[in-house]
This record gives C-alpha cells, structure tokens and sequence, in this order.
C-alpha cells in the first residue's frame, strides 16, 4: 500500500524535510525533474505503439495569405514544417507556471536537452512571480544552452511548433491550485487537452486544472498520458475526473526522508492509502480443517421482482471462501431461491422475530440488505436487528436504505457495521446533494461520525473505517456497472468476516478482489458482455493469486 497525500500534508512534508532534516529544496527539484524526464525519455525512446517522435510528414497550407506580412509568415511556418520534417529528433514542450511545479519544468527541460532531445521552454504566466528556486533552475537551464522563453499564443510560429511536439510536459500549476484555470494558462491547458497518438502529455505532479485533494475539475484541466507525482500520490489523481486526466500514474521518491513518511506515527499522519495488488494477501489453509473452520454467515435478502440479488450474494460469499454460507429469503420466493442455489443454503424466513434474531445471532457475519425491499414492516426488522445482534453486520441497498431517517439504530452498535452504498444511497442517508464533491473527506466523516466501516461505491470506491483510515481502490471497469455487481461485492466482503478477518483488512481487500475479478472479466470477455454472474465465476482465479 502506498501513502496518499493532500496538498496541506505535501507542503508540510515539504516543510519538514528542508527546515528539520537540511534537506536542499533544490535538490527536491531536481530529483522530481529527474523523474519526469525519465518518463518522457521511455515514452519517446520506447519504440513500439508508444513511440511519438511526431507525424512522418507536415505541410502547412498557404491559404489566407493576402499581404506581404502574411506570406513572409506563411513562409516561416513553411519552414519550420519542413525543419521538423528532416528532423529525427523527437521534440519536446514544457509549458511552466511561475511557480515550484514551474521549476521541476525548467529543470526537467535542461535534463531532456541533455539526453539529446529538441526541447524548449516556455513560461507561462508572470515572470515577476517566479519562486527563487525556479529561477535558480532557469540560470542552470541558460547555463546548459537553454532559454526559458515567454509563451505567446498570438505567435503562430510558436504554436505550430508546440503542435509538432511528440511529447508535451505540464508544470503550469503544482498540487495547491483551487480556483479555475484561466488566461494564458487556459488556452495552454487546452493545447494538452486533446490526447493523440502522435502526441503524448506528461503532468508533473498532477494534471494542471485538477483539485488535489478531490479530483474536481477546476474549469478545464489537463489530459496527461502519464503523471509523475512527487512523494506521495495525491487523492485527486484516483478520484472524481481527475481520475481520467492522470493516465499511468508514477509515485517518484525525490528525497523526502522515509521516515517523515513511514516512521512512527506516520499511519495516522497519512491515513488515505491506495491497495495495491501487494497487499491483498489470504492465509494457506490448514489440512486439517474443515467447513466449520471457515465461517457461518447468514444472508437475508431478496422479495418479490427481486431474486436474483440473494443468489448472487450467497454466491460471492461461497466464491470468497465462507464454510457455511445461509440464505434467508421471504417465503414467497423461497422455491425460486431453492432451486438456483446448489452451494448456499435458502430457507424461507420464519414469521417470528425471534425465530430470525436467534438463527443470526448463532453466525459469525450476516448480511442484510441486497433486494430487501422498503416494506415499513421489513424496514423495521432490519432496524431490530441492528440494535440486537452483537456479530458483524454488513449492510447492503435496501438495508441501508432502512436507516433514512434512523441513523441512532446505526450509532449505538458495538460489533463492526459495514455500509455498501452507491453514491445515491449516500446522498439519502446524509442529505448531502449530488454529485459528491469530495466522496474521501465525506466517507470519512461519516465513518468516524457514526463507528462504521464505510464502502462509498464508484469509480474509486473509497473504504473508510471510524479511526479515519482510508483505502482508494484502483481495480475495476465500466463494464461492472450492471446491476447485482454490487450483490456480489456485498457478499464478498460478508465471507472473509466471517472467517475471522477484521473488517479494516477484510473490507478493503474483498473490494480490491471484486474489482480484479472484473478486470480478469473485461480482458477476456469485454466491458458490454461480461455479467455479475462472470464475476462469480472468474473470483476463483483472482483470489488463488494472493494465497500466501
């Protein structure tokens, strides 16, 4: 798992290195320009279908050349086209603000001279707001043959040499921008909007126009091919759009001392990580064991129309190893149930209350929700059990929908809760309006707020537990987007609960699993055509990977 920074905690970091630990923030610069240039070199240097060098033959047309000024420019245009057209050489723009983010640009240009590419600098912005460093970097990059020259979208020549790029470099604006782009900045926003395959754009940092901390878009950003982030990754390089501006995302260690970052409490300090396939681990099985060895889990689910989700369910928690795996379901659908599952167990659900407490409390999971229904009389049920069950309880859909308007039966429980919603079950739990402006922050407030583990779904679903650790997922796909993709997911994380896990190790990990197993699906079968039900069935293959 690596550690994900806001922009608040990297200018600390930032701090804290220079001030208490000496460390040079030239030095700093340097070493992220490094980074940065080692990327644009494999994306240019790579050969195959990432080589960009530019397009193999450029004309520019001469119509509109009606005054003498127009055909002395026309032929200047003609003549750097027909530049590029000799040259091999890939060419490379760096677009820098007057800012830090500026300079690891400027030094990243010097370092790309070096390596032999046709590079040229230009600043983007006012020069009278140039940070110290930066302009220590533009004498070095003088120093080396370089100019760090003004970008001039009036300057055709200028332009047109921009277009001819194989590869673009954004340092317009660093991790503390928090208002839309505008200006000049705008419009060299939009030359690196449009991805191409005979261009190429790499962000330092993070895609310029993107909010760091939520992945909002702030009026218009950049569309990077790769982004190079300093230290730490940043929340909105995973979250919101700014999850489809950062393409390939790369975390460089320029030299910020590790034990700022993983030392002693520094896990509280840096609460938000991403998994990474690493960390998804599940124990060997012992020989000796048996069913009983593995868990009882009790899921009550389903109602008229709505049948397949409990199959569903109890399939993911069979899939993700559970021994024993209980179905209840409403009496009318139990023969349907009965018929479709062959590993899980359907019994009709008994008329008394009592009769259900007693059964769930003798499991070591349940979970309660998927195709439920909003009946008043099973919206109080689920709300009993709440209050009166002392195991893990894994909340899905129409059991979390229960607790609109009841949030006090979720506060007063002591055994984990967890609640799987979508974000438009969140937003009628809360009150909070949608879109969600920063799922992270959101996720885990209400966390910590009510002493649950929160799984807020979406394209980075977010895990987040009550002592304000969290967990950014980067597995899954559009093509998971189906309904009972989440049926699944919910049993899948009932099944490691119920095996014994404890909910910050169990949750995280199944939602990584779930996601991995669409990935598996997509790759084989494609986004349209894969179902729920291919899901299930590719789980096994996934899961065998991360036995340790």
């Amino acid at each position: 798992m690596y550690q994900i920074a806001g922009a608040a905690q990297m200018k600390e970091l930032d701090r804290q290195a220079i001030e208490e630990y000496g460390v040079s923030s030239l030095g700093l610069m340097e070493r992220a320009a490094q980074a940065v240039a080692e990327e644009v070199r494999g994306l240019l240097e790579g050969g195959g279908p990432d080589f960009i060098g530019g397009a193999d033959s450029v004309t520019v047309l001469g119509a509109g050349a009606e005054t003498e000024e127009d055909r002395r420019e026309l032929e200047a245009l003609q003549a750097l086209a027909e530049e590029k057209n000799q040259d091999h050489a890939p060419w490379v723009g760096v677009l820098c603000g007057p800012g830090n983010n500026g300079g690891d640009g400027v030094a990243a240009a010097r370092i790309l001279r070096g390596m032999g590419f046709r590079v040229r600098a230009f600043l983007v912005g006012d020069r009278r707001k140039m940070t110290p460093d930066e302009r220590a970097m533009e004498k070095k990059l003088e120093e080396a043959g370089g100019v760090l020259e003004e970008f001039r979208p009036e300057d055709r020549r200028q332009m047109l040499w921009l277009s001819l790029c194989g590869c673009l470099v954004d340092a317009l604006f660093g991790v503390g921008l928090s208002r839309p782009v505008e200006g000049d900045a705008l419009l060299a926003v939009r030359l690196m909007q449009g991805r191409s395959p005979l261009k190429r754009v790499v962000s330092c940092d993070i895609p310029s126009g993107v909010h760091a901390d939520t992945g909002a878009v702030l009026g218009e950003a950049v569309r990077a091919d790769r982004t190079v982030t300093f230290t730490c990754a940043k929340p909105g390089l995973y979250l919101g759009e700014g999850a489809s501006c950062a393409g390939l995302v790369t975390v460089a260690d320029i030299g910020i001392p590790h034990r700022l970052i993983f030392g002693p409490g520094a896990q509280m300090r840096f609460p938000v990580g991403v998994m990474g396939y690493e960390d998804v681990v599940l124990p060997r099985r012992k020989r000796d064991s048996h069913k009983g060895d593995y868990g009882r889990v009790l899921i009550l689910a389903g109602s008229v129309g709505y049948t397949g989700a409990p199959v569903l369910a109890a399939s993911g928690a069979v899939r993700g190893g559970a021994g024993l795996v209980s179905l209840g379901v409403p009496e009318e659908i139990w023969p349907i149930a009965a018929v479709k599952c062959l590993e899980a167990m359907p019994f009709p659900l008994p008329a008394r209350y009592e009769d259900i407490l007693r059964r769930a409390s003798s499991c070591e999971g349940v979970l309660i929700g998927p195709g439920l229904g909003r009946a008043p009389r099973t919206e109080r049920l689920v709300r009993s059990l709440l209050e009166d069950l002392k195991v893990p309880v894994v909340l899905d859909a129409d059991g979390i929908n229960a607790l609109d308007g009841h949030i006090d039966s979720l506060d007063g429980r002591r055994a984990p809760t967890i609640l799987t919603p979508h974000s438009g079950e969140f937003a009628r739990l809360t009150g909070r309006p949608l879109p969600l402006e920063d799922p992270l922050t959101a996720a885990r407030d209400f966390a910590r707020d009510h002493r649950c583990v929160l799984v807020l779904k979406g394209h980075r679903t977010v895990t987040a537990a009550p002592d304000g650790r969290a967990w950014i997922n980067t597995t899954g796909n559009p093509g998971m987007s189906k309904g009972g993709s989440g049926d699944v997911l919910a049993g899948l994380i009932l099944s490691p609960l119920g095996q014994g896990l404890p909910a910050r190790q169990a949750v995280p990990m199944a939602v990584w699993l779930h996601g991995a197993a669409g990935d598996l699906c997509a790759g084989e079968i494609g986004e349209y055509g894969m179902t729920p039900s291919d899901l299930i069935a590719a789980l096994p293959r996934v899961i065998q990977q991360h036995v340790k």
